[in-house]
């Protein structure tokens, strides 16, 4: 993966511009907000042919339209004339560096991504700007994992809606053969028994499975490691998403850690080949470095994952990166740094 987009120069496209904006503000956590605008003014731009465009700007009339506001007018102008546009220029200046210092070595490695989430669950973008990102940013393979049904605040898909996804993940491939793979997947919830939120048929129709606990997360110390253990243990699962559950920072508060044996957790994943997700997003930091460590010696396989709602929280795997690294995780046990065939022999769909 390439570690930096270079910043835009001039001439710039209009719809160059306003991604990138909408990325850069997504990558530093700015408001949802703030960025939906960028994101919204893309789409309709995307709708005028260049001569109604340029007759626009020309005349000042952008915000006339749908979708156009005074800042993402602007910046379509500026862009028309062949300048940089201020904003983006600022934006690229003040934001375009490192999230974080450390990990560059590992963030050099990854290849993929086992947890992203598109507009079909609760992210905030198409599965085809989730995956233009993705390309841009040097990813060879993603798993587009959309919630499961019970989640219901999160439009989980249903058994019909996921048939539906798999038809289009398959165009994506079609259309990007030999330049870049969307794996099938789904982070499924695991239930309070430890099974999982979708039935088996479709689960073995996936390449990639990520299982994470989303409800009850105060149960008791020993139902909720019987039901982790479960889960991991279960053939279908490849991941174990941000296995504590907390939340340390961001506009949702803060949530302490579900409480579980961490030991007999991770030795199962260790058994039955389940690797420990290294939750990138800065909220969540999860596993807590200690519960890292401790997955680490007891031999467990990671996968550094950037749990993204949005295209420019792909690159949020710097954070995981740069805890990994810290914590003497090796490269080769990071799956995230394999290349597609390799993650599909691990997982038994390449069979």
């Amino acid at each position: 993966m390439v570690a930096l987009l270079e910043p835009l120069e001039a001439p710039v496209d209009p719809v160059d511009a306003l991604r990138r904006i909408a990325f850069l503000l997504e990558r530093t956590r700015a408001g949802t907000y703030r960025v939906e605008a960028f994101r919204n003014a893309v789409k309709r731009v995307r709708t005028l042919d260049d001569d109604e465009l340029r007759e626009r700007a020309s005349a000042g009339t952008l915000q006339e339209l749908d979708g156009i506001g005074k800042s993402t007018a602007g910046v379509i102008a500026e862009a028309v004339a062949g300048e940089v546009p201020s904003y983006l220029a600022s934006l690229q200046e003040k934001s375009g560096g490192p999230l974080v210092e450390g990990g560059d070595e590992l963030y050099g490695l990854l290849r993929g991504d086992c947890h992203l989430h598109s507009d079909w669950s609760d992210g905030g973008s198409p599965i085809d700007e989730m995956v233009l990102t993705g390309v841009e940013l040097g990813h060879e393979w993603m798993v587009l994992t959309d919630h499961s049904p019970q989640l219901r605040v999160a439009n989980g898909l249903t058994v019909e809606r996921l048939r539906q996804q798999l038809k289009i993940v398959d165009g994506v491939n079609r259309s990007l053969a030999g330049q870049f793979t969307l794996l099938k997947g789904i982070e499924v919830d695991i239930l309070d028994d430890g099974s999982l939120d979708q039935t088996d048929e479709m689960l073995g129709r996936l390449d990639l499975v990520t299982a994470s606990v989303h409800s009850k997360l105060r149960m008791n110390h020993d139902p909720m490691t019987r039901r982790m253990v479960a889960a991991v243990s279960n053939p279908r699962v490849n991941v174990l998403g941000h296995c504590t559950g907390r939340l340390v920072t961001g506009s949702r508060g803060t949530r302490p850690q579900s409480e579980f044996d961490a030991r007999a957790v991770f030795e199962a994943c260790a058994e039955h080949g389940t690797a420990v997700e290294i939750n990138s997003r800065p909220e969540r930091c999860d596993p807590p470095d200690e519960l890292v460590t401790l997955a680490l010696e007891i031999g467990c396989l990671f996968s550094i994952d950037s749990d993204a709602h949005a295209p420019g929280q792909l690159d949020m795997k710097a954070y995981g990166c740069e805890r990994a690294e810290r914590l003497g995780v090796p490269a080769d046990r990071v799956v995230t740094t394999w290349d597609v065939e390799r993650v599909l022999e691990w997982t038994g769909a390449g069979r």
